[in-house]
């Protein structure tokens, strides 16, 4: 999310994070249908079909585009922009624009890039996603009510030109404007909608290769289907794609066998009957799952619990992540080694893998001694003899439950005392209660927006919505921010900043990696062209078709 970090998207573990795992289905059979269609199913309806109000953008690369977009192996690839350049400083970029329509006919112009992340950034619209322009002249201030949204540095000297201004160079910035969130938004279509706009699929226009069809803002069936207005159209060979929310991966398998699927995730038992199967595949993402920990518990006991460091070490080395990932999960998921995912980023100077730097001893290994060992101090340090603890989870994620019991069972068997119950409920409503601090523990996770660390490390930061648990570090935030201002171009500098400060989070277990996800598949053998990478806009059908 990340990650895999969205508007079109399968919900997954996630505290405001949505990542796509698969789409559905119209509950029609393919057979007699147009060919150059797909049936895909979604494990949970669509959140939001706004950008600027979107918890996550996994699919959204396929109705909105920006000024790139991604393609294979997340490379940055054309979008809106017909050529860039960059100022020698990297603090001015600009872009000209291909000759583009809105799926309505309308001109897609420099201005439309402006009042969208001016509608992003403005304090009315509550962008859960606006931390991401942090960087850009002016974005800061704005985010913290100090400037108004149309100091944004962001301006169109005309029609196909956009500007933009930063306030330090951004080495992802490239890869950041294929994101979804910059892109465009038509004006006159926002205000001919008011607060209509974006609440069903005909209250929207779109600027990528699909468009929507048949959403009302609480079904589960939609359609995409083919933008004639997209000006890369001729490379576009798919009429239609029809989803629905199948939440039971037993039905999806079902429906995939009756030909009523192209495309199905499998649990991990589904995994062990299909992994030789021609048609078995494996996606992997940049996304980490967490026990979150809510250091402003509203209960004073697991308060004193949540800030407890020996306590949150107990809870992480307790952990058995190779039973978990290879024996009950055995989907190919991977073990942590940290915060933040592997195979995301590599040392600009060695190339060593983020991730592998990131470690830290007796952090995230099993250990089960030194986790008793933890536990008992920890205790005793609050005064208690035991703990009750809730666990909020989300039941629309195939692997949650799998999870979630494992865990209480694991922390009941090392740690006495420790007495987990789950609290399993759509993902809509565990995430609002996150956002209301209303958890002990929270089963959450998150996936990379773009290839580069501070996608992670930003959420963690004290003042961010998605730290849901009120961790705070003042040491950790001087760093994150230190890697963003004054060592934000000088590449080597920047990525020890980004080194030093996960290492404080995993060393203080502010938050618990208890897996990475690998999903696996069932896809038809004669679906072709699906590009799918690990980290931002995870899926694009662009260049899909049937043979």
């Amino acid at each position: 999310m990340k990650k895999i970090h969205k508007i079109l998207v399968t919900i997954f573990a996630a505290s405001l994070v949505i990542i796509l795992a698969a789409c559905g289905k119209n509950g029609a059979s393919n057979k007699g249908d147009n060919k150059q269609q797909l049936d895909l199913s979604a494990t949970a309806p669509l959140d939001t079909i706004d950008i600027s109000k979107s918890t996550g953008y996994g699919q959204t690369g396929n109705v909105f585009e920006s000024f790139y977009r991604l393609g294979n192996k997340g490379k940055v690839t054309s979008g809106l922009a017909k050529s860039s350049s960059v100022s020698d400083d990297g603090l001015k970029w600009t872009f000209k624009l291909r000759d583009a329509k809105w799926s309505n006919g309308d001109q897609i112009t420099a201005d439309d890039f402006v009042y969208s992340w001016r509608r992003t950034l403005d304090p009315k619209t509550k962008s859960p996603y606006s931390y991401l322009f942090s960087g850009i002249k002016n974005a800061d201030k704005i985010i913290d009510g100090k400037a108004k949204s149309d100091s944004i540095g962001i301006f169109a000297p005309d029609k196909k030109t956009v500007v933009i201004e930063l306030e330090k160079p951004m080495a992802y910035f490239k890869t950041l404007m294929a994101y979804p969130l910059f892109g465009p938004q038509n004006e006159k279509v926002v205000n001919k909608y008011g607060k209509k706009y974006g609440t069903k699929s005909e209250y929207m226009v779109y600027s990528g290769p699909f468009k929507i069809k048949d959403w009302t803002g609480t079904g589960n069936k939609w359609k995409f289907t083919k933008n004639n207005n997209y000006w890369d159209k001729k490379v576009v060979k798919l009429d239609k794609i029809n989803f629905t929310v199948v939440s039971n991966p037993t039905t999806g398998q079902e429906l995939y066998q009756q030909d009523k699927l192209d495309l199905t995730p499998l649990t991990s038992q589904q995994v062990k009957n299909f992994k030789k199967d021609k048609e078995f595949k494996q996606y992997p993402y940049s996304y980490v799952t967490y026990i979150k920990y809510n250091f402003n518990d509203s209960d004073e006991t697991k308060r004193k619990a949540m800030n407890n460091k020996n306590i949150r070490m107990a809870m992480s080395l307790a952990i058995d992540r190779d039973v978990l990932t290879k024996k009950i999960l055995g989907d190919g998921s991977e073990t942590p080694k940290g915060f933040v995912a592997s195979n995301l980023a590599q040392d600009p100077k060695t190339g060593q893998d983020f991730a592998d730097q990131q470690y830290v001893k007796n952090t995230v290994d099993s250990n089960t001694k030194l986790a008793k060992q933890y536990w008992d101090k920890g205790l005793e340090e609050i005064g208690e003899k035991g703990l009750k603890l809730t666990l909020l989870a989300n039941n629309d994620d195939a692997n949650g439950k799998q999870i979630s019991e494992y865990l209480q069972s694991r922390y009941h068997k090392i740690l006495p005392g420790l007495d987990i119950e789950i609290r399993d409920i759509p993902t809509h409503s565990a995430t609002q209660r996150a956002a209301d601090g209303d958890f002990d523990l929270y089963l959450s996770g998150w996936g990379g927006d773009f290839s580069d660390p501070i996608t992670f490390l930003q959420t963690a930061t004290s003042d961010t919505s998605y730290n849901q648990g009120k961790y705070s570090n003042k040491k950790y935030d001087e760093l994150v921010a230190r890697a963003q201002n004054e060592d934000a171009n000088d590449e080597n500098k920047r990525w020890q900043d980004l080194i030093e400060a996960t290492k404080i989070l995993n060393s203080e277990q502010a938050m618990t990696p208890v897996y990475q996800q690998v999903t696996a598949y069932l896809q038809k053998s004669n679906v072709k062209g699906i590009i799918h990478n690990t980290a931002g806009t995870q899926w694009s059908y662009k260049y899909a078709h049937k043979d």
